[in-house]
């Protein structure tokens, strides 16, 4: 099949299609992740996005359901140099092309992504028509007029009930704003007793579960998106350790009367520098996100800049003066990505170690 994609700028990338034959419309974003496609495509954070991935081959030590983050793809679309139909791995099931098929997501192959990765760095993210149809530029060009909303990315992606992990340790609630397993998975080798919930659920629902600590997930778009959660999270803060990844990272800081901002191009990728202030300590990180914490709009908020990334000093970790209350940009659990950083997640069974010891005194 041809395959075309299409940028809002008019550029045209001609290619050849694979995965499921259609068309799709979304915000073009690169990843630079050298592995790890199978959790890249899986993870929720991308919902309503096409991902360029700038590693040339994709696809050759094929798909294993093991490796992914959630149940399905939440991205519009993948866009690669070269795809291999003859994997090599013991634990492949499919190849890339029967996993985007069968997921009902397109794919364009044999295109530059050097030079698409290149546009995205100098121009920002922008929409794009992703196509392995026979459409014509001015079929792709009526496409991208249509009128472009968000859209509740995170109602989406997150759980529609509450369900239940059971463990021996401390009781966490996991609000999902699109959490990825890697997270749960995290939590429960360090058997925590685990209960996640939709990302709309309110404080008084919340405290009904009697957690020891509450977990922010990851997630999708702009966390401005989502005003519900903040104001159950203003309330979950003062009586709770609380924990945030990534998007929830980014609504903590709101809840803390913070303010956030879009990016230009965002991180996504297995290799982000990061520094540690606290430890003095520089950590290579996962990343996958298009908005930031605003530095100067806490800084008067109680609130500690922890890690600051190497790249372009943008805030990647804050943590409160007096509550036991933290978060991270970055993603600790990797997957796929290095878990130098999942040192995080003993802090936070720290924080409600510390807490339930103070109750029962």
């Amino acid at each position: 099949m041809k395959g075309i994609l299409y940028l809002e700028d008019g550029t045209i990338y001609m290619g050849k299609g694979f995965g499921k034959e259609g068309t799709s419309v979304g915000e073009l974003v690169f990843n630079t992740s050298m592995t790890g496609y199978s959790e890249i495509m899986t993870d929720p954070s991308y919902a309503g996005q096409i991902i360029n991935m700038t590693y040339p081959l994709i696809g050759n030590y094929g798909v294993s359901k093991n490796d992914w983050e959630s149940k399905k793809i939440y991205a519009r679309g993948l866009v690669v140099k070269s795809i291999c139909d003859i994997p090599s791995n013991y634990t492949s099931e499919e190849t890339i092309n029967d996993m985007l098929e069968s997921m009902n997501v397109v794919g364009v192959y044999g295109v530059d992504t050097r030079s698409i990765t290149k546009k995205i760095r100098d121009n920002g993210t922008m929409r794009c028509v992703i196509t392995n149809k026979e459409l014509t530029v001015g079929q792709l060009e009526e496409l991208l007029k249509t009128p472009y909303t968000n859209g509740n990315y995170v109602k989406e992606v997150s759980t529609k009930e509450i369900y239940h992990i059971p463990g021996k340790g401390h009781k966490v609630v996991l609000i999902d704003f699109g959490a990825k397993a890697n997270i749960i998975e995290n939590l429960r080798e360090r058997n925590c007793d685990i209960t996640v919930v939709p990302y709309n659920t309110s404080f008084e629902q919340i405290m009904k579960l009697n957690p020891e600590g509450v977990m922010l997930s990851n997630g999708p778009g702009d966390p401005k998106d989502v005003p519900e959660a903040m104001e159950a999270i203003k309330k979950v803060i003062k009586v709770k350790p609380t924990f945030g990844i990534c998007l929830g990272h980014q609504i903590l800081a709101l809840a803390l009367g913070g303010d956030t901002y879009k990016m230009k191009f965002g991180h996504r990728g297995g290799n982000h520098g990061v520094y540690d202030i606290e430890k003095d300590k520089a950590y290579i990180t996962a990343q996958n996100h298009g908005y930031a914490v605003e530095k100067e709009s806490i800084e008067d908020k109680d609130l500690i800049v922890t890690h600051v990334n190497l790249n372009d000093n943008t805030v990647e970790g804050i943590r409160h003066k007096f509550m036991p209350v933290f978060s991270v940009q970055f993603h600790p659990e990797g997957a796929p990505g290095p878990a130098d950083s999942s040192y995080l997640f003993d802090n936070f069974i720290a924080y409600m170690k510390e807490e339930v010891n103070n109750q029962a005194i």
